[in-house]
C-alpha cells in the first residue's frame, strides 16, 4: 500500500504506546503509517448526531467521529474500553497478541494487612472492589481517580494499603513497582490486557493489512468473554468479570458477576473444544441469569456510584451525553448576560481595529445595528467559536489567538497603528487592556453587555466544578466554597480559579467539550 496509513490515538501515555506498538508492528510488514494524536471531541465534526451512528463508548467516541470523518484510518484502543457494539459503518479489524490479563496490587511496605482485618485498597473499579470485598469483607475500599501516575503518587501520598491496577496498563508504561502482585484469583474484566484496531467497515484494503496483525486465539477468547459481557447487559462499569484462554484444543471460561458489596457472588466455569466453542458465551450468560444474575444486574441499575460535578454553564444534551457513565453532572447559568444600548454614533464611525473577544460582544453588535453598517478595518478576537461566529455575523477576522493575553502580545508587535477599539463586558479581562496600555497602545473600552452574577448554592457532594470564564469563578465563589476539584476553559480562568482552589485543571482546548473531557480523564 502507497498511501500513508493514519493511525489515530488518544494522547495519554498508554494510549500512544498501544499506538506505537500497532505502528512497529505495521512497518515491520512493510506498511507506512503515521500517529494521529486525537484532541477533544467538540473539534471535530459530523453532519449526524452521535446517537444516530451508535457512538457510546467515552474511551472511543472521539476517535470513532474521526474516524467517521475520513481524519484517520484505523483507530486503536483497549478492548475493554470499547463497547459491545460498534458504531455503524465501524468494525473491529485486528485484535493484538494478549498482554498480561491480571489485575495488580500495588502496595506499601509489606503484604502483611492482606491477613488481618483491617485494611484500606483503593479502586474506582466495581468490579475489582466487589471481588475484593468477597474475599476480604472487613476491608475498607476507598475511591482513586486519575491516570496511571497520578494514581500511583496517591497511593505513595496516602496511608493506604494498596491499590488495585490494570497489569497490562502500568506494564506497558514501565510503571509497575518491584513488589506489586498480580491478583490470579481476581477474574479481570472482559478483554482486559488486548489491544484492538478499529477500521471503516468499506475499507476493504485497510482490513486486509488489519489481518495481518490479528492474533486469532485471543480473537476468539476476548469474543467469548465481550459476548458474556453483552448477554448479561453490562455495561463496562458492571462487576463482571470473564476470562476465556486456550489451551491443548480446549477452551475454558471463568464468568462472575457480584453485588457491588461483594456479598453475593454467582460464578460460572466450561470448557469445550475448539470449534465446537460457539455457544458458550450464551450457555455461561444464561447460567448465571438462571441463578439469580438478572435480578443482582436490576439491583445494580439503583445503586448510585456516581461522581457528582457541577457545570456553571447550563449544558445542551448533547453535551451532557459526551459525560462517562459514572458521572453524574448538573448545570446552571452562574452569569447572566444583559446586552447594553451602544451609541449610533460609535458603530456607524470607521474603526481601524476593533478587538472582540466573545460571542456575547457579538450579539450585542449585531442588536444595536446591522452588520452591513459596521465598519471595521481590522477585526481580532478571541477563541475559534467567537471567530466563526464574527465571520459568519459580522465580517472577516484579521487575527485570532486561544487567549485574550495572546492577543495582546500579538498585537503588541503586529497591530495597524496606535489604537484599538475593545468591545467588552463591565466586567473586563486585565491582562489584554493592560498589556496593550503598557505597550503605548490606546484601548478605548465599550461596555457592550453586563455580566451579572447568578450563583446557586451547589450540593456538598459535588467533588468538581466546571468553570468556563474568570466571572463564572467569581460568581461561584459568592455562594459556595473552594474546597472542589476545579475544571477551567483556559489559563485566564484558571488564574482566577487558583486564588482559592487547590486543585485546578485547564482543558487543552477553550471548549467546553474540552473541559469535559478534562473531567472524564480525571474520573478513569
Amino acid at each position: 500500500m502507497s498511501k500513508i496509513i493514519r493511525i489515530g490515538t488518544r494522547d495519554s501515555e498508554l494510549a500512544l504506546w498501544q499506538a506505537n506498538a500497532v505502528q512497529q508492528i505495521l512497518e515491520k510488514l512493510g506498511h507506512k503509517s503515521v500517529l494521529v494524536p486525537v484532541k477533544a471531541t467538540g473539534d471535530l465534526v459530523l453532519n449526524k448526531p452521535l446517537y444516530e451512528l451508535g457512538i457510546t463508548g467515552i474511551f472511543t467516541r472521539t476517535l470513532d467521529i474521526a474516524m467517521l470523518n475520513y481524519d484517520i484510518d484505523i483507530a486503536v484502543h483497549s478492548l475493554k474500553d470499547v463497547p459491545t457494539a460498534l458504531p455503524k459503518g465501524i468494525v473491529q479489524a485486528a485484535v493484538l497478541k494478549r498482554g498480561n490479563m491480571n489485575d495488580t496490587l500495588v502496595f506499601k511496605n509489606n503484604e502483611e494487612f492482606l491477613s488481618q482485618r483491617d485494611a484500606t485498597i483503593a479502586t474506582s473499579s466495581l468490579r475489582r472492589r466487589a471481588q475484593w470485598l468477597n474475599r476480604f469483607p472487613t476491608h475498607s475500599i476507598v475511591d482513586i481517580r486519575g491516570n496511571v501516575n497520578t494514581r500511583l503518587q496517591k497511593v505513595e501520598d496516602s496511608d493506604w494499603n494498596g491499590a488495585i491496577f490494570a497489569a497490562a496498563g502500568i506494564g506497558r508504561i514501565g510503571l509497575r513497582p518491584e513488589n506489586a502482585i498480580n491478583l490470579d484469583w481476581m477474574v479481570p474484566a472482559p478483554a482486559q490486557g488486548a489491544i484492538v484496531i478499529t477500521a471503516m467497515e468499506e475499507n476493504e484494503e485497510i482490513k486486509a493489512i488489519c489481518a495481518e496483525l490479528n492474533h486469532e486465539e485471543t480473537q476468539i477468547c476476548t469474543s467469548i468473554e465481550r459476548e458474556f459481557l453483552k448477554l448479561l447487559e453490562g455495561g463496562c462499569t458492571a462487576p463482571i468479570g470473564a476470562l476465556a484462554y486456550i489451551k491443548e484444543d480446549q477452551v475454558s471460561f471463568h464468568g462472575v458477576l457480584l453485588s457491588p458489596d461483594g456479598t453475593k457472588k454467582i460464578e460460572v466455569k466450561r470448557v469445550e473444544q475448539l470449534g465446537e466453542h460457539h455457544n458458550m458465551a450464551a450457555f455461561c450468560a444464561d447460567y448465571v441469569i438462571d441463578r439469580g444474575g438478572k435480578r443482582l444486574m436490576d439491583n445494580l441499575k439503583n445503586v448510585d456510584t456516581k461522581v457528582n460535578v457541577f457545570s456553571t454553564k447550563s449544558l445542551t444534551n448533547a453535551q451532557s451525553e459526551l459525560f462517562h457513565d459514572d458521572i453524574k453532572v448538573e448545570s446552571a447559568d452562574f452569569i447572566q448576560i444583559a446586552t447594553n444600548r451602544i451609541k449610533p454614533f460609535i458603530l456607524k464611525s470607521e474603526m481601524r481595529n476593533v478587538i472582540i473577544t466573545s460571542k456575547n460582544a457579538v450579539e450585542s453588535l449585531i442588536t444595536n445595528i446591522s452588520s452591513d453598517q459596521l465598519n471595521f478595518k481590522n477585526i481580532y478576537c478571541v477563541g475559534r467559536r467567537t471567530k466563526r461566529l464574527v465571520e459568519k455575523k459580522i465580517g472577516k477576522v484579521t487575527h485570532s489567538e486561544p487567549n485574550a493575553k495572546k492577543l495582546a502580545e500579538y498585537l503588541v508587535d503586529y497591530i495597524e497603528g496606535t489604537e484599538v477599539t475593545y468591545f467588552c463586558s463591565d466586567l473586563r479581562l486585565d491582562d489584554l487592556p493592560k498589556i496593550l496600555t503598557e505597550n503605548n497602545i490606546t484601548v478605548n473600552e465599550v461596555d457592550a453587555y453586563s455580566t451579572k452574577f447568578a450563583a446557586l448554592k451547589i450540593d456538598e457532594k459535588a467533588e468538581g466544578v466546571m468553570f468556563y470564564s474568570p466571572s463564572t469563578v467569581k460568581s461561584y465563589l459568592s455562594q459556595n466554597n473552594a474546597d472542589k476539584i476545579a475544571f477551567c476553559i483556559g489559563e485566564t480562568t484558571a488564574a482566577e480559579a487558583k486564588k482559592n482552589f487547590k486543585d485546578v485543571r485547564v482543558a487543552k482546548l477553550p471548549t467546553v467539550e474540552s473541559v469535559i473531557e478534562l473531567v472524564n480523564l480525571n474520573y478513569i
